[in-house]
């Protein structure tokens, strides 16, 4: 089974250039949207389709990096100066007549396939006339596309070297794409022998048809008659639909229409031809948390297929492994994940609740412990900063005391600065200093009471600080507890009463007041 060790690209959607290596099993590809994880699973199914029709619908202006396009207006708008685009597909070692060769950028004997624009140098003459007459009318017509192995033989989509398959659910709505799944999966599970049997088999039954039951209708028409359409536009795999239950998965709802694709493309059973590669665009869309335990699992389970996964999910992304992450920044930023403690990955796995991703695509981050102080640190941290979380790109995440060590460390691998804010619990240098000696770093820091005796949780230094307002608040005839009593027997729900009564006039502890500055500096 071919696997993708790397893509390289120059000048293809948002990237001028990039150069991602992959897992032989599993790659999950997370980050913000517009980062670019659905151009990279564009750019590795167009390479391994080599379908020039996939390409000319897509429209090469869409393809072709615009910041390229606007370089070459800005200067002089020459023929030798036209912006190109490749994109290669560097597959594993297996020297493969045909696909093994250098024919790539970097020089490398190995098994590959490239696709590239390039201007048609026989229309040279036409476009130098064109761009002498309106250098701003871009030639995008004047190009194109070529697919080519490393070892230089030129491919196409009647013979795919590698056998893939994509299941985009943005798309699940569009009967294109839906006719397009039905005729891969059709491919993989009946060879060309098997196939060229079936279609016959359908054009003649079609045949048939005409003659045995619309003779009788035909026989009373005289100038015009019904046929039935059997070209290539009609035929068997345009027509077939994949069904559960006898019920077109069409006719179903989006969601389980994303677990039957997937699913199916999984599965090995009866399967001829084994799929080499899945890509799978936000299988999470449509989909209900017990199903997408479901598909988590069904994926986990997959054996001998290459997977590629873009995702928003932070359930898929931790259940399936943290360190199969690639995340991909706005601005072309990259980091793996690969290199996260293996503890750590594994906690991650099963921990009932996480913010991976949200504090993966985060630049400053405040980690908090409990429910209260989530509560109250978006109107304390606007109180002390004259600023608000939002406006400064701060995201507050509520993780408990025990995954303080587990987001460190991503913060350690991503470099996102890190704010934890927590109790002392009694003993500040055993709690708050001595048991992250193993992960400091300049860009996060623990903030907590120093006070191990009289301060040893947020609720008592709130009180503390907020005395008066806590007592107004709490002390009712009605109520046995003491103010303190009350707010620590009942963490969320004080907060939130004093939230409601008194958010004008509560002080934040002084550690919690370092730490909203220190995320800022």
């Amino acid at each position: 089974m071919p696997t993708i060790e790397r893509l390289v690209l120059s000048n293809f959607k948002k990237f001028d250039s990039l150069e991602l290596e992959f897992d032989p099993e599993l790659n999950l590809l997370i980050g913000d949207n517009e980062a670019g994880k659905s151009s990279v699973l564009l750019a590795l199914e167009l390479v391994m389709s080599g379908s020039r029709s996939r390409v000319e619908t897509i429209g090469i202006e869409t393809l072709l990096n615009a910041d390229a396009v606007r370089a070459f207006q800005a200067g002089p708008c020459t023929v030798d100066r036209l912006p190109k685009l490749f994109v290669e597909v560097y597959l594993s070692a297996e020297k493969k007549p045909g696909l093994n060769g250098k024919n790539n950028s970097k020089d490398l004997e190995r098994d590959g396939l490239r696709m590239s624009f390039e201007p048609i140098l026989d229309f040279s003459k036409d476009i130098a006339e064109a761009l002498k007459e309106d250098p701003t009318n871009f030639p995008f017509e004047y190009y194109g596309v070529q697919f080519y192995t490393f070892g230089g033989e030129a491919y196409s989509s009647v013979k795919r070297h590698v056998r893939h398959l994509a299941i985009d659910s943005s798309r699940i709505d569009s009967e294109y794409a839906a006719r397009e799944y039905t005729r891969s999966v059709f491919a993989m599970h009946a060879d060309v022998g098997n196939r060229s049997r079936l279609e016959n088999a359908y054009r003649q039954s079609k045949g048939e048809f005409k003659n045995a039951q619309l003779r009788e209708l035909n026989d009373k028409l005289v100038d015009y008659k019904f046929g039935v359409r059997t070209s290539a536009k009609a035929n068997l795999e345009s027509d077939l639909v994949i069904t559960e239950d006898e019920i077109p998965i069409e006719s179903k709802g989006k969601g389980r229409q994303c677990f039957i694709k997937t699913e199916f493309a999984l599965s090995k059973k009866g399967v001829k031809s084994e799929l080499d590669v899945l890509l799978l665009e936000e299988p999470e869309n449509h989909l209900s948390h017990a199903t997408m335990h479901q598909l988590i699992e069904r994926i986990a389970q997959s054996v001998n297929k290459q997977l590629f996964i873009a995702t928003h999910s932070s359930l898929i992304s931790a259940r399936l492994d943290l360190r199969k992450a690639i995340l991909l920044g706005k601005r072309g930023q990259l980091a793996r994940l690969n290199k996260l403690p293996p503890d750590t990955a594994k906690f991650f796995m099963k921990a009932p609740d996480n913010n991976v991703l949200e504090f993966a695509l985060s630049r400053k981050v405040i980690l908090v412990e409990g429910d209260a102080e989530f509560i109250l640190l978006d109107a304390l941290y606007q109180k002390h900063s004259g600023s608000t979380l939002k406006k400064d790109g701060v995201h507050v995440i509520s993780v408990g005391g025990t995954s303080f060590k587990r987001y460190l460390d991503l913060a350690k691998l991503l470099g996102v600065r890190t704010a934890v804010i927590r109790d002392n619990d009694g003993d500040y240098q055993k709690n708050c200093v001595d048991n992250y000696a193993e992960h400091a770093m300049s860009h996060a820091k623990i903030f907590a009471d120093a006070d191990s005796k009289q301060r040893t949780t947020f609720e008592i230094c709130l009180y503390e600080d907020n005395k008066a307002v806590c007592d107004e608040v709490f002390r009712t005839p009605k109520r046995k507890l003491e103010p303190l009593a009350y707010m620590l027997a009942n963490k969320a729900d004080a907060a939130f009463d004093l939230l409601l009564a008194k958010e004008a006039e509560l002080v934040a502890p002084g550690y919690m007041q370092e730490a909203i500055k220190w995320i800022n500096e």
